[in-house]
This record gives C-alpha cells, sequence and structure tokens, in this order.
C-alpha cells in the first residue's frame, strides 16, 4: 500500500482565496491519498509591516475584524489538538462564504457549534492568550515559501520528497472531479522542478462559492 501523500496547507478563514482552494485540497482527497495537515497563518500578523499603506478600510479591517477568526482557531487547536482545526475551518469558511455571514462574532460562534467545539472558545477572539503559537504556526508557513505571499500557503512533496511551498493556487471556483485532479497533477509536477518558482496572470473574476 502507498504511503499517502503530505499536503501542509496554511489558511486564514477570513480569506476567500484560501477557502476556495481548501476545498479544492479536500475534493483532490476523495480520489487520491492525501494526508492533509491543516495550519493557522494571519493576514493581520502578514499585513502589520504594510499597514500605512493601505486604504482606511482594508487597514481597520487587518487591525480589527481579521484577528478574531484566526485566534479562535489556535485556540481551539492548542485546546483541543490539531484533528479540530480541518472541521473548524471547514465550518468557519462554510458560514463566512458561502452563506455570506462574514467574519462576524455571531458567524464564529455558530461555527463553534457545528464543529462540535465549546462556546467559550469565542472568549479568544479578544484575546492575545495563543497569539505566540499563532505567530509561530504564521512563521512556519512564511518561512517555507517566502514574504512576497498570502493565503493560503501549500506544501507539497518535491522531487526527492522534500517539501515545497507555493502560494497558492489560486482559483475560482473550485476545480471538481477531473479538473481538481488535474491541477493536483500539475502542483506536484512543478514542485518536481528544481527552480520553479511561479506562474502568475491578473485575476479577472473575483471569488466564486458554490
Amino acid at each position: 500500500m502507498s504511503e499517502k501523500t503530505p499536503v501542509d496547507f496554511w489558511f486564514d478563514p477570513l480569506c476567500p482565496w484560501a477557502w476556495m482552494t481548501s476545498r479544492w485540497v479536500l475534493e483532490v482527497r476523495e480520489a487520491r491519498d492525501l494526508d492533509i495537515r491543516w495550519h493557522v497563518m494571519s493576514l493581520a500578523v502578514l499585513n502589520e509591516p504594510r499597514l500605512d499603506e493601505m486604504d482606511e478600510k482594508y487597514r481597520d479591517m487587518m487591525t480589527t475584524k481579521a484577528w478574531a477568526p484566526v485566534r479562535v482557531v489556535i485556540a481551539a487547536q492548542q485546546k483541543h489538538g490539531d484533528e479540530v482545526v480541518g472541521p473548524l475551518y471547514t465550518a468557519l469558511g462554510t458560514r463566512f462564504h458561502n452563506k455570506g455571514e462574514g467574519p462576524t462574532r455571531e458567524a464564529i460562534a455558530g461555527a463553534l457549534a457545528d464543529a462540535g467545539l465549546p462556546a467559550d472558545l469565542l472568549d479568544y477572539a479578544d484575546s492575545d492568550t495563543y497569539d505566540t503559537e499563532l505567530r509561530a504556526s504564521h512563521k512556519e508557513g512564511i518561512d517555507k515559501v517566502g514574504q512576497e505571499v498570502g493565503t493560503p500557503v501549500i506544501a507539497v512533496p518535491g522531487a526527492n520528497g522534500e517539501q515545497i511551498a507555493f502560494f497558492g493556487p489560486v482559483v475560482t471556483p473550485a476545480p471538481k472531479g477531473e479538473e481538481a485532479l488535474k491541477l493536483w497533477d500539475g502542483t506536484l509536477m512543478v514542485a518536481s522542478v528544481k527552480g520553479f518558482y511561479e506562474i502568475k496572470r491578473t485575476r479577472t473574476e473575483g471569488p466564486i462559492f458554490d
């Protein structure tokens, strides 16, 4: 029996693009043997050095709303284990993006209930109790891929089994079926090419949730 392919996935629940990439990875897992390990990264942490360059609306989001979801996820991980991260992310993303509730306290509370987690984890939304762990998780992903990226970050095996990390793939909507598998095979293929760094084009569509 072949071993599962390890996939490390760093996300911020706030990001719609990370959400679609995560749904693609889960679609691939239906057909391929993947071991997906979920990790938190933070747009708020990522953008701390750039706050002065942002418009007022985005800066306000990065300094206020962006902290609550990741703090709740990292608290859940610290108190209840790595295995709760994926289900909680699914619950948060479904409410934030598919249901259009956005990153409200009510949506976070609902997601905790959906994931079968204690309601009092919401208390960590405004707490820096686990910010050291949050920043460490964020740094682990960024150290693998570099600073000129956003979320998501995925790390997959390269040619010799070493981890190769990328920002993305950024795609809308999340591919399904054979399309999902083609993108996965392409991701592994470029990861196997020494010296490959990026393919990019301008986005002409916004996030499509389906």
